[in-house]
């Protein structure tokens, strides 16, 4: 490690970290904000705050007093004004390096009362998130971005530990209770772990995607449905977000009547727009399918839909099967859907409304619709990863 340098920070990286210049190259410090003379030590292209000297009108002050140490959150010390300029930037750097032009909305907070899943990871020095590059876990009381019904996760996932050793301890609150979900290598006794459900009054346990306790159902509630959600299901990070997502999905089919839904999991777009049109549901998550296949089943006032397990990565929709839609609603993972646009470029859909948790993919995927005669109509970016550089993109595109 070098001797310490008195740098001024130019702006924001993708990751939320400033960026200064030294002897010609970037150097990324983490926790410091455009315009801020600090004081850095620097590793590489890796600085270290040591001191502030001015700080920036922009600056706040972090209200986790793991700040800094666990690597969960990145952006604590930026002010709400900051916050939004930057998440919003990130959808637009990553338009831009796709070549497209078009406005992006401001963001809408969809953070509501906090993240209602986690996973932490459980070790000999405690359990919580890794540290900021690093490896090392942070021992932490609570985690203040989550909802207030997992705030006791640090002491779920403890005494997971004490049970099994290492592991990571995934955590879901539902409206039946919590749904926890233990990950480990280690030869675990399944007596043992059903006394960790009964102590903490869990809804339901699992050890590496096997059920060994229940006493209750988890379920979640979608639109007029209930959903029995199966172990290790995905859901939105936060339930506003889930809500926010799903009005404006609903707003833009408005005068559809025949929707795909195309990396549907459990539903959470499908069972609303089911209200209004008639739907087919689309993923390879056969667990998800069979429980959104039972909602329907179980609820009523819903439109006629076909709910199928299909992978979409290795078997898209052809053209010839898109041709009933009068639109597409497109949700994929994180790698996006690149097989899937190319079908939708090549067939006569003439809405595709797509939502993305990762911009440059979402951009990717866009650039082919772009191509092939769609033009991007709203593109807003939601606010569901509480202080973290991720961001959600809702957008509508059409012929």
């Amino acid at each position: 490690m070098t001797d310490a340098h008195d740098l001024t920070i130019l702006n924001l990286g993708q990751r939320g970290e400033g960026v200064a210049e030294f002897e010609g190259k970037k150097v990324y410090v983490p926790r410091t904000l455009p315009g801020e003379a600090v004081t850095v030590s620097i590793e590489g292209e890796r600085g270290t705050l040591l001191a502030l000297q001015t700080p920036s009108p922009e600056r706040a002050e972090p209200f986790c007093p793991h700040y800094g140490a666990c690597g969960g959150c990145q952006l604590q010390h930026l002010s709400p004004q900051a916050y939004a300029e930057f998440k919003r930037g990130l959808v637009v750097t990553a338009l831009s390096h796709a070549g497209l032009d078009v406005t992006v909305d401001a963001l809408i907070d969809a953070r509501g009362t906090g993240r209602r899943r986690a996973t932490l990871h459980a070790r000999k020095a405690g359990a919580g998130y890794m540290g900021v590059k690093s490896h090392a876990v942070v021992d932490i009381d609570r985690c203040p971005i989550l909802v207030p019904a997992l705030n006791k996760a640090p002491s779920i996932a403890r005494a997971a530990w004490a049970l099994v050793g290492d592991c990571d301890v995934s955590l879901t609150a539902t409206i039946s209770g919590l749904d926890v979900g233990i990950r480990t290598e280690k030869t675990a006794k399944r007596e043992k772990l059903s006394g960790l459900g009964q102590q903490f009054k869990l809804a339901r346990l699992s050890l590496n995607g096997e059920m060994i306790f229940q006493a209750l159902q988890p379920i979640v509630p979608i639109g007029k449905a209930r959903i029995e959600l199966p172990v290790g299901s995905f859901l939105q990070a936060t339930d506003r977000a889930e809500t926010v997502l799903a009005e404006l999905v609903v707003a833009a089919l408005a005068g559809k009547k025949h929707v795909a839904d195309l990396f549907c999991g459990i539903g959470p777009f499908t069972l609303r727009i089911a209200e209004n049109h008639r739907v087919y549901a689309a993923d390879s998550d056969k667990p998800a399918i069979a429980a959104l296949q039972k909602a329907f089943r179980m609820t009523q006032g819903l439109k006629a839909a076909t709910v199928v397990g299909r992978d979409l990565f290795r078997d898209p929709l052809a053209p010839v099967e898109l041709k009933p839609f009068d639109a597409v609603v497109i949700d994929p993972p994180r790698a996006g859907a690149e097989a899937q646009m190319h079908e939708l470029a090549a067939s006569t859909v003439k809405t595709v409304v797509s939502i993305s948790c990762d911009p440059k993919t979402f951009a990717r995927d866009a650039r082919i619709l772009v191509d092939a005669g769609f033009r991007l109509e709203t593109v807003t970016p939601v606010d569901q990863f509480a202080y973290a550089t991720h961001v959600e993109v809702f957008a509508v595109l059409t012929r």
